[in-house]
């Protein structure tokens, strides 16, 4: 019988630097790791800054419990309050800022750059109800005509646009809500402060619009 060839043994080759697959491999792991190590530091790379825990109208003065700490990018600490250091003691808010929005260094100022007086106006109880802080509404006054036989009013006339309501009476504090009249505080700009109490004086009506997208009561 003719002998079989006896195989030959072949002997494992140790990689080489060479090897294309081995390269490929030592890459893809080199930029896993990189990615990684990116991801980490990005979340690691976040600033306190503050928002706003309610509603804040212009010519607020901030108080502790008006804000809140929460984090963001640092690259975008320049747009918000800094967070790790408390706020001046007066410090104003100079426009509107709706609860859990960020506070924005644009919004804040001193007492002097507060370009707003709060005016209280009478207006219909009933109306008050859907009102909060930081309702933003539009005034419109109907002048009193004078009448011995009867109390009249003129046409209604749009005297400011998108103003913020500073207070309201509280829904439960049995102030009447619901029945005759009831006073809102409202932001007035410096320049028609002088018209709008005019116009209270005189007993004009007067009426409060919320504008679309305002903050209202929740009637639920």
């Amino acid at each position: 019988m003719p002998e079989l060839p006896t195989p030959t043994a072949t002997r494992l080759q140790r990689p080489s630097w060479k090897d294309t697959r081995l390269l490929v491999g030592v890459v893809l792991v080199l930029v896993s790791i990189v990615a990684g190590a990116k991801v980490v530091a990005a979340a690691d790379d976040t600033v306190p800054v503050y928002a706003v825990t309610g509603n804040v109208v212009p010519g607020q003065r901030l108080e502790d419990g008006d804000v809140k700490r929460v984090a963001v990018r640092a690259e975008d600490l320049h747009l918000y309050a800094d967070g790790s250091r408390p706020l001046p003691h007066d410090t104003f808010v100079l426009r509107e800022v709706r609860a859990g929005e960020l506070l924005p260094r644009s919004a804040l100022g001193s007492r002097e750059e507060v370009g707003v007086k709060a005016v209280s106006v009478p207006v219909d109880g009933a109306a008050v109800r859907s009102l909060v802080v930081g309702s933003v509404v539009d005034l419109w006054v109907s002048e009193r005509v004078d009448d011995a036989a009867r109390e009249t009013w003129a046409e209604p006339e749009r005297t400011l646009q998108s103003v913020s309501v500073a207070r309201v009476p509280n829904p439960s504090g049995g102030l009447g809500i619901g029945t005759g009249e009831a006073s809102v505080q409202v932001l007035v700009p410096d320049e028609t402060v002088e018209q709008v109490i005019a116009a209270v004086d005189a007993g004009s009506r007067v009426t409060l619009v919320p504008v679309p997208g305002s903050p209202v009561r929740d009637k639920s």
